[in-house]
């Protein structure tokens, strides 16, 4: 079973194991099981040659650590052999449910005798593999994404494809083959065209998916252990370091100065301070449950240990992941509106099919034509070019958001994002950095006060130290810390801590301060936490001379406590009453700002036999905040202008988001409305509908909050935006009608449910895309009523030419080359129409209101009319020279297609005629369509090939005379119409 094949080395051994090779299975688990041995110290085991490399402790022998390892193989196989029984008595194995109880109210002692672990031991491998085996492994599940069958199969669901493919079916069967291929050639290049964009997006959204498989450190077997994270169970004991992420959500069993950022879970932008003790009440927060930590949130400062109580799916990230998958995405209205088109489309080909194949019956025509020319009609009222048109305009659109750093997930999310009536802002991380920075200094008693981005870590600026209070200040910040200052790449340093420490750091980096020498002069003697019972740090430092500096940082009503000077214009005198009072003040204006406000204060001590933390100088104020990104405000200004409603969503506290609100101007004029979460969850579904119009900021609500508030808003008819950037906005986003993922978001589950993505962070660009939106809806409509009208002609003539008996005027086949040549380029030409420059200026649209109104109905069948009758007067004069011969066919045929192709000038505007003085901006797309169709349609009358194909026969000059005059005439009386009619 084992076999050594090379000992020469003392304490490493490389063995040949059979059931090893070939095997990821076995290998993983000896390297697992073998990695808790404590007589091995590393395993490397490789299933592709069956080798197994063992470095263990010197005093055992290769013969010792093969029993270990045969003893392993045999545990595997037993395993494997109970695995088999349990699949032979049941189809599927079904993970067992995790126990969950209120884990942050219960005793601690009780807590981990429920899981039968020590916080000092562990759990022992046994216990361990049968937690495995029971729970599963501890991971998310990753989002499904689409298939390359999925999304190519997509492209064939909206009914005019289904109807095309219907008229397809019946020409074969009737012996129509040339015009069965035809048609499905037409029905799969627009598939073609939508998969090819929407594959190319999936990919680029799937490659910003993380492949990392970290790792953490557990007690196991009463030692210290580094694992994969997807193999922790419920009752490991977690070592919690400092800038690390928590791997499961775990009850705390020991803590110091620990902080954790739980911004990805909660939306608070403050790290929590953590504690051991149990709580007491019913319904605590997520995040005030200070005795608990949660898989996938960031600690920030100190460590700790904790039992873990939920794993997987179980965890409070994975019920969010459950929400996910609950919550259903809705249709843009777009997908809503040419779905209502083709619905129409298809009636009115059925009736009208229906009515000229009864009709033809009854005059006498013989069943097999009469079905050709149903088929013929059925061609011509599906136009084609309506998929074509409206995938390639939105892929179109999805390019050109890509050059801008916004990728687009699906088509149609291009035109969502111009239709929408109301966005939803998370707060951290999309309307601020989610990085504290230091926003404002007072210093002594109100001698200098700087403020705002004179402190931004990204500032180069030097920090002017206009006192000796403020340089003082700068040096007991930087101090009185536990953030680490390290050499990056390229020598610039980087800080890791707490978010609060690390901007006092900054702070300090741009006055130009060395951070690093400066420490190494003041080496640290003693540290005093901030406990429960005091809300303050004091760190003791050496200095050149004999005493001791005592620096001290924290609540300012408890560091003003234990003050008896302060400094004033560079001197130190002793505080008054009337100087706490001030400052007491100056605490609560600044509090009042959403600042995040700590005390400084020092001292110089000549020994530590006594409690140094009294008689300090008071040096001044400093003020924290998560700040605002750069433009949000002038952002906030335009979404206003384009008539979309902004609102806010935070798990932050109600002042810190009315303060962030209020900068934003987000309530315009009226009064600001905000709603904290303990007001939500007691109002019921029709109440909230009622207010989530006028609430401006949703605060300290929960991703089912959110998800809540989106629907209600839905629910109002509205069309719905929503940003976020953390794994708690994921249920919301799917749920929106356009989510919007922040691109340097942690959790790639955002990105995957996301349909649109902002890789730069930079949400101002948003209105960029909501401008590209409104335009490309816009330029839909123009290519749609193009397609209709022209389309229309084509059934008028049919229907008319079989009324009057005049035979089949047009075949399947020259149907189908006229909607290729005239329906396609003109379309796409049209949906590459410019911006108009009030598109920002207008409101939103009703998304009740059909992408074609009732008013361009009659605009439609006018112009379709004035076409139809200008083409049947050239048909007419065809009837007369030749008869019912293939010259007049060609005549009609070339006219109305021609006439189609011009009438592409007139649908570039609803109110803008060619006889108006001001012209419309150039459109190259457009002229270069209208000639290129138009060379086309000609092409068969110099290659006899296609000509026959088409069965066209040759014209003389006097055919083409009229030809050129029923062309022109219909785009001159239809624009005289639209000018008068404006007029």
């Amino acid at each position: 079973m084992v076999q050594a094949i090379h000992t020469a080395i003392k304490g490493r051994t490389r063995y040949y194991v059979r059931e090893l090779y070939r095997s990821a299975s076995v290998q993983k688990y000896l390297e697992r099981s073998l990695s808790q041995q404590a007589e091995i110290i590393k395993v490397t085991a490789s299933s592709l040659t069956g080798n197994l490399l063992v470095k263990f402790k010197p005093d055992k022998s290769s013969a010792e650590i093969a029993t270990l390892i045969e003893r392993s193989i045999s545990t595997y196989q037993q395993l494997g052999q109970e695995s088999r029984q349990v699949k032979a008595n049941q189809k599927a194995i079904e993970r067992e449910e995790q126990p969950t109880e209120n884990w942050h109210l219960l005793n601690l002692d009780l807590v981990l005798e429920k899981f039968s672990t020590s916080k000092d031991s562990g759990l022992d491998s046994n216990t361990v593999s049968q937690n495995l085996e029971r729970y599963g492994k501890n991971a998310l599940i990753k989002s499904k994404t689409r298939s390359d069958w999925s999304i190519f199969a997509e492209q064939f669901e909206s009914l005019p494809v289904a109807l095309l493919g219907v008229a397809s079916v019946i020409s074969l069967v009737s012996g129509g083959f040339a015009d069965a291929v035809a048609i499905a050639g037409v029905v799969s290049i627009n598939s073609v065209i939508g998969y090819i964009t929407e594959s190319q997006s999936e990919k680029i959204i799937n490659s910003l998916q993380s492949d990392e498989k970290p790792s953490a450190l557990v007690i196991r077997n009463g030692k210290q252990q580094q694992i994969e994270i997807e193999t922790i169970v419920v009752g490991d004991i977690l070592q919690i370091e400092n800038n690390s992420y928590v791997a499961a959500d775990a009850r705390l069993v020991e803590t110091d100065n620990l902080s954790v950022d739980e911004s990805a879970l909660t939306g608070e932008s403050i790290a929590v301070s953590k504690n051991t003790e149990t709580l007491k009440g019913e319904k605590i927060p997520l995040g005030e449950r200070t005795n608990m930590v949660y898989k996938g949130t960031f600690v920030t400062g100190g460590k700790g240990k904790a039992v873990v109580v939920a794993t997987g799916k179980f965890t409070e990230m994975g019920k969010i992941q459950g929400m996910v998958s609950a919550a259903e995405a809705s249709l843009t209205p777009l997908q809503k509106q040419l779905d209502e088109v083709g619905s129409q489309l298809v009636l009115l080909c059925s009736g009208v099919c229906g009515f000229t194949f009864a009709l033809g019956l009854l005059r006498g025509y013989s069943f097999l034509p009469m079905l050709k020319t149903a088929i013929s009609l059925a061609v011509a009222s599906v136009p084609e070019g309506l998929p074509t048109i409206a995938t390639t305009t939105l892929a179109l659109g999805m390019r050109d958001m890509r050059k801008r750093h916004i990728l687009i997930r699906g088509l149609n999310a291009v035109e969502a994002l111009g239709s929408v009536q109301t966005i939803c802002l998370d707060k951290t991380g999309t309307i601020t950095r989610n990085q504290m920075v230091v926003a404002e200094v007072h210093i002594g008693i109100g001698v200098i006060k700087l403020s705002s981005d004179r402190f931004l870590k990204d500032n180069t600026e030097f920090l002017p130290s206009e006192s000796e209070a403020l340089s003082k200040l700068l040096q007991v910040v930087v101090l009185c810390s536990e953030s680490e200052v390290i050499t990056g790449e390229g020598g610039k340093y980087e800080v890791k801590g707490s978010a609060t420490e690390n901007a006092l750091i900054y702070m300090a980096m741009a006055a130009g301060m060395d951070i690093p020498d400066f420490k190494a002069k003041h080496p640290l003697i003693k540290t005093y936490p901030r406990t429960e019972s005091r809300n303050i740090m004091t760190t003791v430092h050496k200095t050149e001379g004999e005493q001791m500096l005592v620096a001290v940082k924290g609540s300012p009503e408890e560091v003003l406590k234990i003050c008896t000077c302060v400094s004033k214009n560079g001197e130190v005198a002793s505080i008054t009453e009337e100087d706490k009072q001030a400052l007491g003040l100056e605490n609560e204006r600044m509090a009042g700002k959403a600042l995040r406000v700590l005390g400084v204060a020092y001292a110089y001590v000549d020994n530590l036999d006594e409690n140094p933390e009294r008689d300090l100088i008071w040096l001044g104020l400093t003020g924290m905040a998560d700040p605002i990104r750069e433009g949000v405000a002038e952002l906030m200004e335009q979404f206003h202008q384009a008539g979309i409603d902004t609102v806010m969503i935070t798990g932050d506290q109600s002042p810190t988001a009315y303060a962030i609100a209020k900068e934003l101007h987000l309530n315009r004029d009226r009064q600001l409305e905000i709603l904290d979460s303990s007001d939500l969850t007691q109002l019921g579904s029709e109440k909230l509908q009622a207010l989530c119009e006028r609430v401006d900021v949703f605060a300290r609500v929960s991703p089912a909050d959110k998800l809540q508030i989106v629907q209600a808003l839905q629910a109002k008819g509205k069309i719905v935006a929503m940003t976020g950037d953390g794994i708690n906005d994921t249920p919301a986003l799917k749920a929106a009608n356009v989510g919007i993922a922040m691109g340097s978001g942690k959790a790639d589950v955002v990105r995957e449910v996301a349909d649109v993505v902002i890789e730069d962070d930079r949400l101002e660009t948003m209105i960029n895309a909501v401008s590209r939106g409104r335009t490309i809806y816009s330029n839909i409509r123009k290519s749609v009523h193009f397609l209709l009208s022209t389309n229309l002609s084509e059934i008028i003539v049919t229907t008319v030419t079989t009324a009057l008996g005049l035979g089949e005027p047009l075949n399947t086949m020259q149907l189908l080359w006229l909607n290729l040549v005239s329906d396609i380029f003109p379309g796409l030409g049209l949906a590459m129409e410019a911006p108009e420059p009030e598109v920002l200026n207008r409101p939103p649209r009703d998304p009740d209101q059909p992408i074609i109104k009732r008013s361009d109905f009659e605009r439609i069948a006018v112009e379709s009319g004035v076409i139809s009758a200008s083409a049947l007067t050239a048909y007419s004069y065809g009837l007369l020279k030749y008869g019912q011969k293939p010259q007049a066919n060609t005549i009609l045929f070339m006219s109305l297609t021609l006439a189609q192709v011009l009438h592409t000038v007139s649908c570039r505007s609803e109110t803008h005629s060619i006889f108006d003085r001001e012209k419309l901006p150039d459109n190259p797309y457009v002229d270069g369509a209208v000639v290129g169709s138009a060379a086309l349609q000609l092409l068969p009358v110099f290659i006899p090939g296609l000509g026959n194909l088409l069965q066209l026969a040759p014209l003389d000059p006097f055919d083409w005379l009229v030809i050129a005059s029923s062309t022109g005439l219909p785009l001159v009386i239809n624009e005289t119409i639209k000018s008068s009619r404006d007029k």
